[in-house]
């Protein structure tokens, strides 16, 4: 992962938390929705991530006229044999990179509805399995209204993390100038699916001690009932909390950090740093909290500063052992 990393960060400049989330989500088989304004290098990193990996990668320019089948494919009839043949689509791919996915309708979005949680396709009755591992990386613009479609809530839900992505500091401007208007930089495989899919199981044998579970579980819970962990004020601000995927997300994202930090246990930093890109997308705020200008990153700190941290668990015997 560090080769993958040090790679990576040959092209694209800054954009630390950003990069170490892609990792997480790669590591933790979940799917990442990336926001920010244009120029930041959201599709750069994703494009260069997947040089670096040497597997399949395909990217969908989503526009307002797609249609589900120019994502998942559809069947063809062939003249020659008078037979219909299945004609795959560009799902079929290890590293999906969905570009601008708020630029198409629900009906096309939703057509990822299925891949991204079976990782199966139904065409014509026929089930395909797509490549593994399979990651959905998708972009989209916060700035402009005009023209895009907001996720629909099943399809947001899917997404392990949403990261937001800001401007570069002014010395981080200066080297991203002097790189693209100098010689362009090739970027090496380091890494292949095999030696991936070995992370992933090994990432999923991290030790997370019950009280980080538990402390996951409280918070997800919060958001849907606040009134019980002492926040009554928050219920009229909260249409709908989070589901039972955030609590998921929040320990395989943990095991994932912990894992890349180099520890066989996750400690309760790895799950609080990752609490906020969990949660953000999930929760619905209600017509008095956008009144109130509060975002969604608003009720989530107010959450956490509620539900105690626990005490940082001592590693397990046998990850000590491992260690």
């Amino acid at each position: 992962m560090e080769s993958i990393l040090y790679e990576v960060k040959r092209v694209v400049v800054g954009q630390d938390r950003f990069l170490e989330r892609v990792l997480v989500a790669l590591l933790a088989e979940g799917h990442l929705l990336v926001e920010g304004v244009p120029g930041l290098a959201k599709t750069l990193t994703v494009k260069t991530l997947a040089r670096t990996v040497g597997g399949s990668f395909k990217r969908i320019q989503f526009t307002p006229d797609l249609v589900p089948a120019d994502l998942v494919g559809t069947r063809i009839f062939n003249q020659k044999s008078g037979e219909f043949g299945t004609s795959l689509g560009p799902v079929f791919a290890n590293l999906l990179l969905a570009d601008e996915i708020n630029r198409a309708p629900a009906k096309v979005q939703s057509a990822l509805l299925e891949v991204m949680q079976e990782h199966q396709v139904t065409i014509a009755g026929e089930t395909h399995r797509v490549p593994a591992p399979f990651v959905v990386m998708a972009t989209q613009n916060p700035i402009e209204t005009e023209g895009t479609y907001p996720l629909p809530e099943a399809q947001v839900d899917r997404f392990m993390m949403k990261v937001l992505v800001d401007y570069p500091s002014e010395e981080e401007e200066f080297v991203i100038a002097e790189r693209v208007t100098g010689a362009p930089v090739s970027v090496a495989t380091v890494a292949d699916t095999a030696q991936l899919q070995a992370l992933q199981t090994q990432c999923r044998a991290v030790y997370v001690d019950p009280s980080l579970m538990q402390y996951a579980v409280k918070l997800v819970s919060a958001t849907r009932r606040p009134g019980k962990y002492g926040l009554p004020e928050l219920e009229k601000y909260l249409t709908y909390g989070a589901s039972p995927r955030a609590t998921i997300g929040l320990i395989e994202g943990a095991k994932a950090l912990a894992l890349l930090r180099g520890r066989p246990y996750a400690l309760p930093e790895d799950m609080v740093d990752l609490v906020p890109d969990v949660l953000r997308h999930r929760l619905v705020p209600s017509y008095e909290a956008l009144a109130e200008g509060l975002s969604s990153d608003d009720l989530v700190q107010r959450v956490m500063k509620k539900i105690a941290v626990p005490d940082k668990p001592l590693a397990h015997p046998q990850a000590t052992a491992t260690a």
